[in-house]
């Protein structure tokens, strides 16, 4: 398969992923109301269609990587996302430090939307109830949260480090002087395999800090954000295209 070919495969893939993403979310919405309006809840729908949502991030990270084997300056430059989207682009995708912004973000949305339900001592099960605990003392491998954040903050830098020392060597692949060109390539494939591996990561080890239901309304969140984004950057291309 040639690069362009690569390249365009994943852009149709790209496409079909969110439109499948969406699917997923929606049994996701359902099995999280239900799990509301149930007496007794239903835990194990809840879990199977969080799941659900995980394994489709594990497909993405899959078709990437492949790709990114056969054309990492194509991925790199991400033909398939909108200019907005590639202005935010750390590494060719979204900084995995990110997610905890969300969480702390739609926790605090939460809390005040239900913040006289707190007071009278409800408790929701949603993103609101987060404890101190689970942000600072709850251990996932051995690890707390905040050790978490800040384990991918080091990792995050080292790789911007390690990118920035492959640009600052990159002047003798445009010159053409460079000795071994393949090698230059190859390893820039091996900091994006990095950075990948660092995404599906962070996510995996968020949920794992979280309760279903919790889990529930964090991976919609992050999907909206990234579908909203996504869905803005086109809009927007679309009317920049217009006025030109």
């Amino acid at each position: 398969m040639s690069q362009e070919t690569a390249i365009s495969s994943f852009k149709k893939f790209q496409q079909s992923w969110i439109e499948q993403l969406q699917h997923h979310l929606n049994h996701l919405r359902s099995a999280q109301n239900h799990h509301r309006n149930s007496v007794t809840g239903d835990v194990e729908r809840l879990r199977e269609a969080v799941e659900r949502v995980m394994e489709h991030f594990r497909e993405y990270h899959r078709a990437k990587w492949a790709t990114t084997e056969k054309d990492v300056v194509g991925v790199m430059a991400a033909p398939w996302s909108s200019a907005l989207e590639r202005s935010l682009h750390w590494v060719g995708g979204w900084r995995p430090t990110t997610l905890f912004h969300l969480v702390y973000t739609e926790s605090s949305i939460l809390f005040e939307s239900r913040i006289v339900d707190i007071l009278r001592g409800f408790r929701t099960g949603d993103l609101s109830d987060l404890s101190p605990s689970q942000f600072r003392i709850k251990f996932v491998k051995g690890r707390t949260v905040s050790e978490l954040q800040c384990e991918t903050v080091k990792e995050e830098n080292a790789i911007t480090e390690e990118l920035s020392e492959w640009q600052d060597d990159a002047s003798e692949l445009v010159m053409g002087t460079s000795s071994n060109p393949e090698q230059r390539i190859r390893r820039l494939s091996e900091i994006v395999h990095r950075t990948d591996d660092l995404r599906l990561r962070t996510i995996t080890r968020v949920v794992e800090l979280l309760s279903p239901l919790q889990q529930a309304e964090f991976l919609i969140a992050a999907a909206e954000l990234r579908t909203g984004v996504a869905g803005w950057g086109t809009s927007h291309d679309r009317r920049r295209s217009s006025n030109v």
